[in-house]
């Protein structure tokens, strides 16, 4: 891991930047919002090159390098890899090479299934890369080598939540289509492992019932960035109820495109109104 060395004081109101291939992330971001409603973000949505979940390895390393690449000239005092495939595939090399503190969604996850299992069984949903890649697996091993995990890919949960398709009926069809070898098993958590997901997370329970445990690591991975930021003296304090400055802290939004798209859907689920989405040409970078 690059050596992390910091300076406290001036870095401490800095933003928190956040990135995604595209609309998923921001999952990430409203917890983030909800839990740390001090820190400003930066978040960046890679929609011109989305869906990262077919992409090689290499690809993914790539279009994560140019992300923070971005993202440090907007002078973030740490990274939220809020993609499962990129937390899977890029992250490891990312905390070798960056000197700001980075967080991805797949550890976070992780540790809250292998805690919320009492069967030893664990299932993960996620794109064909993320559970191709088996992260979740390997890191749920490393908790404890007694758990047992089973992946399934879900391909196309994501194109229907991005055409606002997460309460149609037809919804329902494909959960089944995907989850009924779940809800066969002897599974008792499930990991939303990718961060679309957690939007469907109402239909998913309604599908799979109360015996199955659903983990949503964009709240866990919320819950980790504040104690990495704490770890490292980086959480900047909340306003008091008497304080004239809103406590809510300011969100920038960036995409390298369909701007228009992305600020509807943003509006449609984060706590605070977007007026503006910029694009960002991110192959310069």
């Amino acid at each position: 891991m690059s050596e992390i060395t910091l300076d406290h004081k001036s870095m401490v109101n800095a933003p928190v930047g956040v990135f995604d291939s595209g609309l998923g992330g921001l999952t990430v971001a409203r917890e983030i919002m909800r839990l740390l409603p001090a820190e400003d973000i930066v978040y960046f949505g890679d929609t011109a090159r989305v869906p990262y979940g077919s992409k090689s390895k290499d690809t993914i390393l790539y279009f994560s390098r140019q992300i923070v690449r971005f993202l440090k000239t907007k002078n973030v005092k740490a990274i939220v890899v809020a993609c499962n495939t990129a937390s899977a595939l890029a992250l490891p090399t990312l905390r070798e090479e960056i000197d700001i503190p980075i967080i991805g969604v797949v550890e976070p996850g992780a540790h809250a299934a292998a805690k919320a299992t009492k069967t030893g069984h664990v299932g993960v949903i996620g794109t064909q890369a993320t559970v191709s890649s088996g992260i979740y697996a390997k890191v749920i091993g490393e908790i404890d080598e007694t758990i047992s995990v089973i992946g399934k890919a879900c391909p196309l949960f994501v194109p229907m939540v991005e055409e606002g398709l997460a309460d149609h009926p037809m919804m329902m069809q494909m959960i089944d289509y995907y989850l009924s070898s779940i809800k066969e098993s002897n599974v008792d958590a499930l990991v939303l492992g990718c961060t679309h997901y957690p939007l469907l997370r109402g239909r998913i329970h309604e599908y799979l019932g109360d015996a199955i445990t659903l983990v949503n690591p964009a709240y866990e991975t919320a819950m980790g960035l504040k104690g990495l930021l704490g770890k490292h003296g980086l959480l900047r304090p909340e306003k008091s109820a008497g304080e004239t400055q809103k406590n809510q802290a300011a969100a920038n939004l960036y995409v390298s495109d369909l701007p228009e798209r992305f600020k509807e859907f943003a509006n449609s689920i984060l706590p605070v109104d977007i007026e503006r989405v910029k694009t960002v040409n991110i192959e310069q970078f």
